[in-house]
C-alpha cells in the first residue's frame, strides 16, 4: 500500500498549517456539502491515550467517498503509530521547551499573514483548537530532535552503502490484490489460501497459453504469451476480489521507488521480483497482498553527498518503524472499527 506523502501526513497531524511547517502544500480539502459538525468520541485508545474521532475526520474528509473506507484504516494506523512514538519519546525523556513551540507558531503566523490568511481561522477550518495544534507541533519537534540525535553521518552512510537500490532511482511497476481478513486467525488463513489459489490458477493458465503456441514459437514469443496471460488474469482477479481502490485499474499501482512510497514489507517483496513474477502472500498492516511486478526501470548509481537528504528521510522512516515495532506488541490498543467489507466465500474464474 502506498504511504502518505508528507503533505497528507501533515493533514493527519490535524491541519493544513502543519503542512506549512514542512514546506509542503497538501491537496485542497473537498468542499463540504453542508456545515460540518465536529465529531465526538474516540476512534481509538492507545495505552490509555485517546485518539479522538475528529483527528481521523480532519484527514478523512480530504478523500472522495469511494476511498474513505481504505483511507480511514491508513489514517487511524498512522495516528496510532504517532501515539506510540509520542509515548516512547516521553519514556526516554525527549522534550521541547514551550519557547521552541512558540517560535515555530510565531513563524507560521507570519507566513500566513503574508498570504492574507488568519491563523485562528485556519485552525477553526481544520476543527483544531490552538492547544491541539500546539500539542501536535511539539510532538513533531520531539521526533525530529530524536531523529537528529540518532541519525549521525556515520549511521546515514552505513544505510546508504547497504541499500544501493534504494537511492539509485530504480523503480518497479506492480499490480496487487488486497484482502483484509482482520485479526481473526481463521479468516487470515482463508485469505492467504485464496490468494495462493489465485496465484496457482494464473500460473496454470499461463502455462497453457504457452503450450498452445505452435512448435515454431521462439523463446521470446513464449515469454510474451506467458506475460500477457498473467497480466490479463491478475488484473481480472484484482477487479473481482481486491478491496484496494486500485482494483478499478486491475490492481495497478504504477511505478514506485524502493523507499518512501510503500510500506516496507510490500516494497521489499516487490523489488525482489522480476517482471511478471508473482510474490507469495505478503502481510502488511493493511492486510494480505498478492503482488505482480509488471515492469522495472533500473536507476543509476549515486554519490552519498548527492542523496544525503533522501538517506536521512529513509533513516527517519525506518527509525519510526523500529520504534513502532518495539512499542506495538505490548501496547493496549482499543479501536472503534468501521464495518469491514464482505469477503467472497471462494473464487470462481473472473467474469
Amino acid at each position: 500500500m502506498r504511504k502518505f506523502s508528507r503533505g497528507v501526513a501533515a493533514l493527519i497531524l490535524g491541519s493544513a498549517l502543519a503542512a506549512t511547517l514542512h514546506a509542503q502544500q497538501p491537496a485542497p480539502p473537498v468542499p463540504p456539502a453542508a456545515a460540518e459538525t465536529r465529531p465526538t468520541g474516540n476512534a481509538a485508545i492507545v495505552n490509555g491515550q485517546p485518539i479522538p474521532e475528529v483527528a481521523v475526520y480532519r484527514a478523512l474528509r480530504q478523500f472522495p467517498e469511494q476511498h474513505k473506507e481504505m483511507a480511514r484504516k491508513e489514517i487511524l494506523a498512522h495516528l496510532i503509530e504517532n501515539a506510540l512514538i509520542d509515548q516512547y519519546l516521553k519514556a526516554i525523556n525527549i522534550t521541547v521547551e514551550e519557547k521552541e513551540v512558540d517560535k515555530i507558531i510565531d513563524d507560521l503566523k507570519k507566513e500566513l499573514a503574508q498570504v492574507k490568511k488568519d491563523y485562528l481561522k485556519e485552525l477553526e477550518a481544520m476543527m483544531l483548537t490552538e492547544q491541539e495544534f500546539r500539542t501536535e507541533v511539539a510532538a513533531q519537534m520531539k521526533w525530529e530532535k530524536f531523529v537528529e540525535k540518532q541519525g549521525t553521518d556515520a549511521e546515514l552512510k552505513k544505510l546508504f552503502d547497504s541499500n544501493p537500490d534504494v537511492f539509485d532511482g530504480t523503480m518497479v511497476r506492480a499490480r496487487h490484490i488486497l484482502m483484509t481478513p482482520g485479526n481473526d486467525e481463521a479468516k487470515q488463513k482463508e485469505a492467504a489460501g485464496k490468494l495462493r489459489g489465485i496465484k496457482q490458477v494464473i500460473e496454470q493458465e499461463a502455462a497453457k497459453a504457452v503450450a498452445a503456441l505452435p512448435a515454431t514459437a521462439t523463446a521470446l514469443e513464449k515469454e510474451q504469451a506467458r506475460a500477457n496471460k498473467i497480466d490479463e488474469l491478475f488484473a481480472a482477479y484484482a477487479k473481482e476480489y481486491s478491496v484496494c481502490p486500485s482494483k478499478k485499474d486491475g490492481g495497478d499501482l504504477n511505478f514506485f521507488p524502493r523507499a518512501g512510497a510503500m510500506v516496507e514489507p510490500f516494497a521489499k517483496a516487490a523489488f525482489a521480483l522480476k517482471p511478471y513474477e508473482m510474490s507469495d502472500v505478503v502481510a502488511t498492516e493493511f492486510g494480505y497482498h498478492l503482488i505482480l511486478v509488471t515492469n522495472r526501470r533500473q536507476g543509476t548509481p549515486k554519490k552519498f553527498e548527492d542523496v544525503k537528504e533522501d538517506v536521512r528521510m529513509l533513516y527517519a522512516m525506518r527509525l519510526r518503524e523500529a520504534v513502532v515495532a518495539q512499542m506495538k506488541p505490548k501496547a493496549q490498543i482499543t479501536i472503534t472499527p468501521p464495518n469491514p467489507p464482505a469477503q467472497p466465500a471462494n473464487f470462481p474464474a473472473p467474469k
